[in-house]
């Protein structure tokens, strides 16, 4: 089983990054930072936040789902807001997707919110919030079930340092996952998480039995050359039987985000 864990950036890169997952064909994508705009045919939307001005792919979430036409695809919006067609502002929502092949059989699953809740009428203030999905399926050629559970870790303007609402957080996305993990079963959690390495989220996560990849091996961080500031961590993924692992890699190239995809094999 191949497991593609990805911010995608609202779509930034579509192009490469379309390519890159109809090429790789996971069995399950873990997506985050995807629009959902159903409401306009339009390509290209404007994300304005202040001075933060970003394009963004309009349908993202149904480019993706064209790309990967054999898959079963949830989309998670943690709030929806508006992006603009110049003057004129298009209903958009944001949020996270799970697209799983229809080789593998969904015996449970979970949508839940991490940080705040869902807000329909705007974005909202920093840090804002911030939703999980997982998924329990049943791998038949290994003969054993999988969680995988997802999150986009909030983001606080002050920077990535813990926080109250960082550990509660993770609380939540451990939460998220046990409520679909029984004994004996494989879990994996991942995302991007927005905290350093040697975070009390990712403590809490270690505590609760699961060992971390991307800092327990030699991997410089998982940001690439599109990413112009200080930090190279944000993105992580932990499993609860390292036993279980085939290989994992953070993949530099192709760049189809500003952050790398992070790539487990079982």
């Amino acid at each position: 089983m191949k497991i593609i864990c990805l911010n995608g950036w609202g779509g930034k890169l579509h192009d490469a990054l379309v390519s890159y997952v109809a090429a790789e064909q996971p069995d399950v994508l873990c997506l985050q930072e995807v629009v959902h705009s159903p409401g306009t045919e339009k390509d290209w939307l404007t994300y304005r936040d202040g001075d933060h001005v970003l394009p963004q792919r309009a349908n993202f979430f149904r480019d993706v789902c064209k790309a990967l036409p054999g898959y079963a695809a949830t989309f998670c919006p943690a709030a929806q807001g508006v992006l603009w067609d110049e003057s004129k502002a298009i209903p958009s929502q944001w949020g996270l997707a799970t697209f799983v092949s229809r080789d593998l059989p969904v015996i449970a699953q979970v949508q839940g919110f991490v940080h705040k809740h869902f807000t329909p009428d705007g974005y909202g203030d920093h840090p804002r919030s911030r939703s999980a999905h997982g998924v329990r399926l049943y791998d038949l050629a290994a003969d054993r079930a999988v969680s995988i559970t997802h999150m986009h870790g909030l983001r606080d303007l002050a920077g990535k340092m813990d926080t109250p609402e960082r550990a509660a957080q993770a609380h939540r996305l451990l939460g998220l996952s046990q409520s679909i993990t029984e004994t004996g079963d494989l879990a994996v959690v991942c995302g991007d998480f927005n905290v350093e390495p040697g975070s009390e989220t990712l403590h809490i996560m270690q505590e609760a039995g699961f060992t971390e990849l991307v800092t327990t091996q030699d991997f410089e961080g998982t940001r690439n050359t599109y990413y112009k500031k200080p930090g190279r961590f944000a993105d992580y993924m932990l499993v609860n039987d390292p036993g279980a692992i085939d290989q994992f890699d953070v993949l530099y190239d192709p760049e189809v985000s500003d952050h790398c995809p992070l790539v487990l094999s079982l």
